[in-house]
């Protein structure tokens, strides 16, 4: 029997207290409905359907990388009437597994687990929770089979006293759907009508409905407001960081490190506290990361360290190479083995050759720069004219003494030599020493200005 998901995305999410759809708020840098969908492709289902209602345009965009089925629901008249919408799209044969876009936690493991058991029959995933107020409770019989849910609101005292809950999410052959959905009433405390009376009325028909347990609590969260978001965040970074120690890596205080995307590490790699990874990460063998550090869309060589307070995007780290701290690599920047930036050092779109140096107080960009290059202290390179960028080209073993300003386009050729305090505006030969600056003039007898009479 071929897989297809409905995830139901149709709420308004007022207690987020946002103008974004609820199901687009973000936990480690993708959109809870992002994080759903990614769960799902992951069981190969032969189709996923996505029930949108508020925002919806603002939710088609935002997914539109992905191959959905889009159902609008018109009116959010409870989740039967929401699965009920895409109903019409779905193939008769098909297991039907319903997922929420607010509930971005639930493994593949877990979901796995709960197609497994339906087949025939509907199977729903429960979960034990030492306060269930709010959800609603598994009713069984005295032999333990399930007879149905009850919603919070709509129970007695008693059945309140139940700590097995309803998650919400069910796997379900399409033809049961299709044949109680119809017949699901609104006759309760909130006037919706309910997807899990479907089982009530499958166990009325003589099937068994089964069951398969969440692993935790955390793993069956939604989220309704900034509390919550902020539970499922932290708990995902806590997996996140336990998953890279497993790996090897050391990390000085897991929740300390976030993860906004996907990092990959080599051995022996240790990351200090207040590190922020987004996009795609590569870490080499034995590299360290200082503290308070952004690293995004960044490949980082073996035995390289980047100290503290460094930002780094878009860029490509080479092998025992030496960044910051404070530094700034923006997008563009490649640096060969064994070269340094230092501290209050940008770059922008520069190639930095092998054993390079960059050390201090210094902008670099649109750069060719060679090996064994040493820049001074205070040296900019002075890419662009008001309307152009251009580049500058440096060849290897040219010293730039500090303070310079070398205006592109601009090239210094192999070995050349740049006086400190110089504005270089035409090329540089090989070994030639350039010296652009003002002749110096001491003036004999020149009186420091004092202060009037009436000045304080």
């Amino acid at each position: 029997m071929k897989l297809e998901i409905v995830i139901l995305a149709a709420g308004q999410g007022t207690r987020m207290k946002s103008n974004l759809p609820k199901v687009l708020h973000q936990v480690a840098g993708k959109s809870l409905l992002e994080h759903v969908v990614r769960t799902a492709l992951e069981l190969q289902p032969a189709a996923i359907h996505v029930v949108v209602g508020h925002g919806s345009g603002q939710v088609r965009e935002a997914l539109s990388a992905y191959e959905l089925n889009w159902v609008t629901q018109e009116q959010q008249l409870g989740t039967g009437h929401a699965v009920m919408q895409a109903l019409p799209d779905i193939s008769p044969d098909s297991l039907v597994l319903v997922l929420y876009g607010d509930v971005p936690l639930t493994s593949r493991e877990t979901l796995q687990a709960l197609v497994g058991q339906a087949g025939d029959s509907p199977a729903l995933l429960t979960a034990v929770l030492a306060d269930p107020a709010g959800y609603g409770r598994i009713l069984r019989d005295g032999n333990g089979a399930l007879l149905g849910v009850v919603e919070d609101r709509d129970a007695s005292q008693e059945q309140r006293a139940i700590c097995e809950i309803n998650t919400g999410v069910l796997a379900a052959p399409a033809r049961d759907l299709q044949a109680y959905l119809p017949r699901v009433d609104n006759d309760n405390g909130q006037g919706e009508y309910y997807l899990p009376d479907v089982l009530k009325l499958a166990v009325v028909e003589g099937k068994q409905v089964a069951t398969s347990q969440a692993e935790s609590e955390l793993e069956i969260l939604g989220v309704n407001d900034r509390v919550q978001l902020n539970q499922v965040e932290r708990e995902y970074q806590r997996r996140q960081a336990e998953q890279l120690m497993r790996q090897g890596v050391s990390v000085a205080d897991a929740a300390r490190l976030d993860i906004r995307g996907e990092v990959v590490c080599g051995e022996d790699v240790s990351i200090d506290v207040n590190v922020v990874f987004e996009g795609s990460v590569t870490l080499g063998n034995g590299v360290t990361i200082g503290p308070n550090c952004v690293l995004r869309d960044v490949t980082v060589g073996d035995g390289a360290c980047i100290h503290a307070m460094s930002h780094i995007q878009e860029a490509a780290v080479g092998n025992d190479c030496n960044v910051g701290p404070y530094a700034r690599l923006r997008p563009g920047t490649v640096l060969d083995s064994g070269a340094r930036v230092g501290n209050f050092v940008e770059t922008k779109k520069a190639n930095i050759g092998a054993g390079s140096k960059v050390n201090h107080l210094t902008y670099i960009g649109d750069c060719e720069m060679g090996e064994g290059v040493n820049i001074g202290a205070g040296t900019i390179t002075c890419n662009y004219d008001g309307v152009n960028k251009h580049p500058t080209t440096i060849g290897d073993g040219v010293f730039v003494g500090s303070n310079s300003t070398l205006v592109a386009p601009l090239t210094i050729a192999d070995g050349g030599f740049v006086g400190a305090g110089s504005t270089i505006t035409r090329g540089v030969e090989e070994n030639e020493l350039a010296v652009g600056r003002p002749r110096q003039r001491n003036i004999q007898g020149w009186q420091r200005p004092g202060k009037r009479d009436n000045e304080d």
